[in-house]
Parts: C-alpha cells; structure tokens; sequence
C-alpha cells in the first residue's frame, strides 16, 4: 500500500514541476491539431494529469506493476475481449499496451488514487485519428474496491479536459458493449450522446462477435458539459 504520506506529496510536487516543464509543448498540441503533426506531437509530450481525486502517469511509469493488486478479477474483464489471470497474463499486457503506445495506436495511463496513493486501475486515448482531429477514451478499468468512489469521473474530466483544450481534438468518442449497463450509464453521466449500435465490432476471450453501444462528445459541446457535468472539478 502506498499511504498519503511526505513521499507522495514529494513524487505530486515533482510531476507537477514536469507539468511546468512541459507546458510549451502542451499548448503546441493545440497548435498543430490542425495537421498531421497532432499524433507525432501528443507522442512526443509525457502527459501527466491530476485533480484532487487522481493522478494520471503515462503508463511506463514503474508503478504499473502495481497493478498487480487488482488486476487479477474476471469481473473486471468480462468486456475487455481477454481475461488477466496469470502472470504471464499480466506481462503480455503490459507489453501489448506499452508496444501500442509505441506504435501510435494510443497512450495508456496509469491511474493512481490521491486519497489511499495506491495503483487504482488503467485508462487511456486510443483509436488516435490526427487528421480527423478525434479519439476514443476507453480500455478503462480499475480494481473493484476502486469502482463506485468517483475516481472514473475524476479521470475523465482530467483526459476530456486535456483532449479538447490542449490536444485539440474535435470528438471524443466512447463505447461499452450492448449487455454492459454499467458502463453505458458511466458514460451519459458525462454528458455523452448516445449514436448508436456498432454490430458485430469486436471479438471477446470467447471467439465470439461483440456489439458496441457508441457516444461522443463534440469539441463545441465541451464548455457546457465541462460548466455542467463537470462544474465540482471546474471551479478548483
């Protein structure tokens, strides 16, 4: 367990002085969204994101093998397309998803609890489209004593906010198989509109063929939802 202890308030300060550091190249993001060069640039940029409630580390970090204390729970899984059971479960995702970053296919977090200063789950952009200016937020889970405390919220406030205002993006889509209620309510409690049903869009552990509900979020739509949705996180 990580506690909230000097040691954590030492590694906030110094991501925050990072943040600092790397804020021309974040207000260069916005910049060049309206080219090719948005992908190379987000890629290019260590996004680090945090509000009271979660800190957001690019997942290289050395703390995704803290993951490890709840990673290993089939309901976490159930529409995710893979199960993580074993050791070797958890190394080939860690690879997977550190090869994808790699390969511009997204850029995974790890998400971090304030309050306990644990490892709390994993999030990230994905299906990163620079010349259409959009993206999908999702491959989102965390560990069931995590689920239910506000930290999905939080997280996402942080990436629509970053996504919109920094990166440049025009929509921000998210989606949730047709039998995962849960998610689907998660997500228009953002302030999502629900598009519609993609059939057959992906396969799950099982070999079976998978529906999809899909929302977004427009860039012009973000200043009403982020004064509304998301008016706890805005006025701090």
């Amino acid at each position: 367990m990580w506690p909230q202890t000097d040691s954590l308030l030492a590694e906030s300060l110094v991501l925050r002085n990072r943040q600092l550091q790397t804020s021309a190249n974040r207000l260069q993001l916005k910049t060049e969204g309206q080219s090719s060069n948005m992908k190379s640039s987000l890629f290019d940029t260590e996004i680090v994101l945090e509000n009271e409630r979660i800190l957001l580390l690019p997942f290289e970090t050395q703390r995704n093998q803290e993951l490890k204390e709840v990673i290993f729970d089939d309901s976490i899984w159930t529409y995710m397309g893979m199960y993580i059971r074993t050791q070797s479960d958890f190394d080939e995702y860690v690879r997977l998803t550190l090869d994808q970053k790699n390969r511009g296919i997204c850029y995974p977090f790890v998400v971090i609890d304030k309050l306990s200063g644990r490892v709390a789950g994993s999030t990230r952009y994905g299906y990163i489209h620079a010349p259409n200016q959009k993206c999908e937020i999702g491959w989102t889970w965390y560990g069931k004593e995590f689920q239910g405390k506000g930290l999905n919220k939080a997280c996402k406030y942080e990436l629509l906010k970053f996504g919109f205002e920094n990166i440049g993006f025009q929509r921000i889509q998210f989606s949730a198989d047709t039998e995962n209620a849960r998610s689907q309510k998660a997500i228009l409690k953002l302030g999502a509109t629900k598009e519609g049903i993609f059939r057959n869009n992906y396969i799950d552990s099982e070999g079976m063929s998978r529906d999809d509900v899909y929302f977004s979020i427009l860039q012009e739509e973000w200043v009403d939802i982020k004064s509304s949705v998301f008016s706890k996180f805005n006025n701090k």
